[in-house]
């Protein structure tokens, strides 16, 4: 369709997020796979709008012959779109995941620090989220893990960690490279099923084609979990929103996503008509609801 850009979703996505704020100086983890790739150029596009400080920061463990070739396109990515880039060096500390990650975080904090940067964004997608939320399941956890990644955490004092793609698949991050002709590179350890994470990551691509929307409807159980968890202000009114429909018998077997579009409608003080099933709409006038229309 002539004026579409279908790379947008990547960008809005970012900007309704709602983990990163207006004004906020941000460093951008960047590996220089097509994830963070796509979410250092779509943060750039994005910084004017919110009125973001962007840096960016590639971390080497020292542990890949190939990360090199990381390092030249995370540079290059950053040069295109004239943001500063840091370059970390880390000495070889094992293949263990968690202290990988470990100082791979607190590296990228330091950055930040010096760089009077007050959060450090990563390009986890969707389908990170849904190993995440069955790691935890697979290792018995409680509520706590099944709730996944945090949208937003806090990594050191002064330093937030913030994930503004964990809703979108990484398909898309991939197809926002080619639409705009950005370079990335592949990390080969990703197939390496003997690591827990990458097990599990076969195993949900087994299952994805059986289950079109799994890794969406794992990311909106991770995210009301962590609202309920949290008491946020957005559990309190989808639990309102419930008990009103609830009151209709016609509309207590309602699709979530129905009524999440009335919790934004409502969050945002918006004006419409939201459809809730076939000839059953709510009506939602200036942020409260008015009618329930029967047609």
């Amino acid at each position: 369709m002539r004026g579409a850009r279908p790379e947008r979703a990547v960008e809005r996505a970012i900007e309704q997020s709602g983990v990163i704020g207006l004004g906020e100086r941000v460093l951008v983890a960047c590996s220089g796979g097509p994830d963070s790739v796509a979410l250092l150029a779509a943060m750039h596009c994005v910084a004017d709008r919110m009125q973001l400080g962007l840096r960016a920061a590639f971390v080497n463990h020292g542990l890949r012959d190939s990360a090199w070739q990381d390092e030249c396109v995370a540079s290059e990515i950053a040069t295109r779109f004239e943001i500063p880039i840091d370059v970390v060096a880390l000495e070889p500390d094992g293949r263990d995941e968690q202290r990988l990650r470990s100082a791979r975080y607190r590296a990228l904090a330091q950055v930040a620090k010096r760089e009077s940067c007050n959060v450090v964004a990563t390009a986890h997608h969707a389908e990170d989220q849904s190993e995440t939320v069955l790691l935890s399941l697979l290792r018995g956890a409680g509520p706590s893990g099944l709730r996944g990644m945090r949208g937003r955490r806090p990594l050191q004092p002064g330093v937030d960690l913030a994930r503004p793609l964990l809703a979108v698949p990484s398909e898309k991050l991939r197809a926002y490279c080619h639409m705009r002709t950005l370079p990335y590179a592949v990390d080969p350890t990703n197939s390496q099923t003997g690591l827990r994470r990458n097990a599990v990551r076969e195993a949900l691509a087994t299952l994805r084609p059986l289950f079109p929307g799994l890794d969406a409807a794992v990311a909106r159980a991770a995210a009301v979990l962590t609202d309920e968890q949290d008491a946020t202000p957005r559990s309190a009114l989808r639990l309102s929103v419930r008990e009103q429909l609830e009151r209709e018998d016609s509309l207590r077997d309602l699709d979530f996503l129905h009524v999440e579009a009335a919790v934004r409608a409502l969050e945002g003080g918006h004006t419409g008509t939201f459809y809730m099933k076939p000839g059953i709409a709510l009506r939602i006038e200036r942020g409260v609801i008015a009618d329930i229309i029967k047609e």
